[in-house]
């Protein structure tokens, strides 16, 4: 079998088994590309480029491609040098240490796979460690910043509104971006402030929103202009989406990013905000205000309470409470 041929296998078994996220698959296909980049160095010298084997295309499904000159790489023939030689190249480029870590992770579950098949019979990830990461502190925000951030969507535009609308849902419930984006009309309930999130693995979740969150929400849903055809957005063409790009289609993770790195560069601060500042904010403004990080977990949707913990490490007012409840001159 050719590596590629069992990438494709794989990329569908975390598609169909699995049921991974677009977002997740994408990621694996790129760390496994860039493996079969590098192996084409090695293997594949003598050959020219446009004979070698096609790029992996994590939005194709496995039974419609006519994969090319695979057999230029066959599976069975990597082996833990060839790995360790990718490792070695990485580290030349100066990538750091947590990229690094995902492609070792995109790789082990691949090889696994490949095991678990009969598709090879040793493991090239065997004996290769990960790097040790440091655990990075998370960035948040001020209530003040927050305040100027969500200041600057223009509030007169449609597109404007849903941008506000984004920010207060996120800094309400701390969604992740994929969790936002995949949010049908269905999943809310703003009489009863709820909503139902698809997290990591498709797991649903239940979790509260604030009456704030709502009420943008609502009047964001409810704008003339969502269903009409104006200079800068074309109506709704997905009714089941809460929120629609400018061409009224269901709006992507990217997007959102965009829309972001814009805002940003008008509130001019100097550090960097993304969606995922606003869940590490809200996470760490929840235990400033006293919520236990059991309760926290669960709204975050994280599967182990020890990722939760991190944010003790920027919480002020949880410091402030521990140095005075065990600091001896505090007593």
């Amino acid at each position: 079998m050719g590596y590629i041929e069992a990438v494709y296998l794989y990329l569908e078994h975390l598609r169909v088994v699995k049921q991974a996220s677009e977002h997740t698959i994408r990621n694996y296909s790129v760390d496994l590309n860039s493996l079969k980049e590098h192996l084409e160095k090695s293997f594949l010298k003598d050959i020219k480029k446009n004979a070698r084997p096609e790029k992996i295309d994590h939005a194709s499904i496995y039974s419609e491609r006519s994969i090319k000159n695979d057999h230029l790489l066959p599976l069975q023939a990597i082996e833990r040098k060839d790995i360790r030689a990718y490792l070695a190249a990485l580290s030349s480029e100066k990538l750091n240490t947590r990229t690094i870590a995902r492609k070792l992770a995109s790789f082990r579950s691949f090889f696994r796979f490949c095991i678990s098949k009969g598709s090879i019979s040793v493991n090239p990830m065997a004996d290769i460690e990960t790097p040790k990461i440091a655990k990075k502190i998370p960035i948040t925000l001020t209530t003040e910043q927050i305040q100027e951030f969500f200041n600057q969507p223009d509030l007169s535009s449609y597109l404007g509104l849903r941008d506000r609308t984004i920010m207060e849902l996120f800094y309400s419930s701390g969604l992740r971006v994929t969790e936002l984006i995949s949010l049908n009309r269905d999943d809310l309930c703003s009489r009863d402030l709820w909503i139902k999130l698809k997290g990591k693995g498709k797991k649903e979740r239940i979790i509260p929103i604030t009456k704030n969150a709502a009420d943008w929400i609502e009047g964001y849903l409810n704008h003339p202009e969502r269903y009409q055809n104006v200079d800068s957005h074309s109506p709704e063409a997905d009714s089941k989406a809460v929120f629609l790009n400018k061409w009224g289609t269901r709006l992507s993770a990217r997007s959102v990013d965009r829309n972001f790195e814009k805002y940003l560069e008008t509130s001019g601060f100097a550090r960097k905000v993304t969606p995922h500042t606003l869940r590490h904010t809200i996470a760490t403004h929840w235990l400033d205000n006293g919520m236990d990080l059991k309760t926290i977990q669960q709204l975050l949707g994280h599967s182990n309470v020890a990722t939760t913990t991190i944010y003790t490490q920027v919480s002020s007012g949880l410091k402030e409470k521990t140095h005075s409840r065990f600091h001896p001159r505090a007593r």
